[in-house]
């Protein structure tokens, strides 16, 4: 009977091994010391190639405002003061991407508007790194540090993730230090969000938490397949639920290539406007997929139109990849290398057809930066030529609104056209600069949507 057991408990324990092995989860096998299925022999090397980063910047302290009139400080002899300032403190992670000239990739938000940028190593050595360049639209940094015997993480093929497939989260949460927690690949190409302006987020279950906004999601050889970014909660206390989400690391290398030669992306444009293929166009184009994106506009003299592109066309794939809708199209487009030239591949009046087509730098005229509060996450440029607006309207067209952004929740919305501010008509984008960034002043803004004019108070 003892010898029966013996066996049933070494058949268990077989039995477990062959689930984790084909599960594809490295393990020791049972030696006489008693190992046990374990991913410390992967995280002991890729552990020392992701690091903490804390941040200090100073910023301006408000005053109360009666210190700011010049009568009541004469009346009362208050002497002029200099501006005062605190310093904000932040802490976040990053990954070492080449040892050898001490490139760090991070987000874009844990290094923004830093005045001093700290990298503190697993073996204790801290260094201050200085910013190689930064994408706000895809939220992705690089930072330089001395390179002394740094290790660095290797880049997978994101492109080969499937969902259900084994993930490690390594980062800095909360300031506790290095911390590891594991999951799965939840869902790929998650876009939409509102999070940042091109989104292709992989989705992991893997536990996420403030502190981890730069840190490293490896698989299970050690691979870095993305740089975690956010998390999604229901409420304001930014707490796990599970869903945490990160950059692919072949969006990564496409933005840092660019990082490293010009110092900033250099946007690829086609010069078209998109909206979702739904149910209804499609039944209402007679096709039977409704997986894509409609061409609804094309700016004259563009990729676009150069390429052939009409009106009313469906684009189904970009280079072979298939699309889902209009903003899988714009992250498409938006991460390639100016000058580079594509197969879109088509639908038009029921048939399949495929364009070239070479994609030119975004217009000048489409504008990033930091704007009036409630401006925040919308990008404004001229209307352009080929728009159906060019020769009836003089104003600044909204390219795109962040969801859940400042402007979204204001009331902002894509492809308005701001035709006066403050009563003031604004013919150009910069004659709306100088509104825009009003540091918080009221704004009356007289708008042209979907044809019809209407006034928008922002306070």
């Amino acid at each position: 009977m003892a010898r029966v057991k013996s066996a049933l408990v070494w058949l268990a324990a077989l039995s477990l091994l062959a689930q984790v092995a084909f599960a594809g989860l490295p393990f020791a096998w049972f030696g006489g010391n008693g190992e046990m299925p374990s991913l410390a022999p992967m995280l002991d090397q890729s552990k020392p190639a992701v690091v903490n980063i804390a941040t200090k910047s100073l910023v301006p302290v408000q005053d109360n405002p009666l210190l700011n009139d010049p009568y009541f400080r004469r009346f009362f002899n208050i002497p002029p003061q200099q501006p005062r300032q605190r310093t904000a403190q932040s802490l976040g992670s990053g990954v070492i991407f080449d040892a050898q000239k001490g490139l760090v990739l991070t987000n874009n938000h844990v290094i923004n508007k830093a005045d001093q940028i700290t990298v503190s190593l697993t073996d204790g050595r801290s260094f201050q790194a200085k910013v190689v360049g930064s994408d706000p639209a895809t939220d992705v940094a690089l930072i330089q540090i001395p390179a002394e015997q740094l290790t660095a993480l290797p880049l997978a093929n994101s492109d080969k993730l499937r969902v259900g497939d084994f993930v490690v989260a390594i980062g800095n949460p909360f300031g506790l230090g290095q911390t590891v927690t594991s999951g799965i690949v939840s869902a790929l190409s998650r876009s939409g969000l509102g999070i940042e302006g091109y989104e292709n987020f992989i989705q992991t279950d893997a536990s996420i938490n403030p502190g981890n906004s730069g840190g490293a999601l490896v698989n299970l050889r050690g691979e870095l397949v993305g740089i975690n970014t956010a998390i999604f909660s229901p409420n304001q206390e930014a707490s796990n639920i599970g869903i945490g989400f990160a950059i692919p690391s072949n969006m990564v290398k496409q933005v840092t290539d660019q990082l490293l030669k010009f110092g900033e992306v250099r946007r690829a444009h086609l010069g078209v406007q998109m909206q979702d293929l739904t149910p209804q166009l499609a039944q209402a184009f007679n096709i039977k997929s409704d997986r894509g994106a409609v061409v609804t506009n094309i700016a004259a003299d563009s990729a676009a139109a150069e390429a052939g592109l009409k009106i009313g066309d469906i684009v189904t794939a970009v280079d072979g990849h298939k699309l889902v809708n209009a903003d899988s199209f714009r992250n498409s487009i938006g991460l390639l290398l100016v000058g580079q030239t594509i197969n879109i591949e088509i639908l038009r009046d029921g048939k399949s057809k495929v364009v070239k087509a070479t994609v030119k730098e975004m217009p000048k005229s489409a504008q990033h930066g930091e704007v009036h509060p409630k401006l925040s996450g919308a990008t404004f440029g001229d209307i352009e030529q080929g728009s159906p607006y060019f020769d009836k309207l003089k104003g600044v067209v909204i390219y795109s609104v962040k969801r859940g952004s400042a402007a979204d929740i204001a009331g902002l919305r894509t492809n308005d056209i701001i035709t006066s501010v403050n009563k003031n008509l604004v013919a150009s984008l910069e004659e709306f600069k100088p509104y825009a960034y009003s540091d918080g002043k009221q704004l009356l803004l007289n708008i042209t949507r979907n044809g019809q004019a209407m006034f928008l108070i922002l306070r």
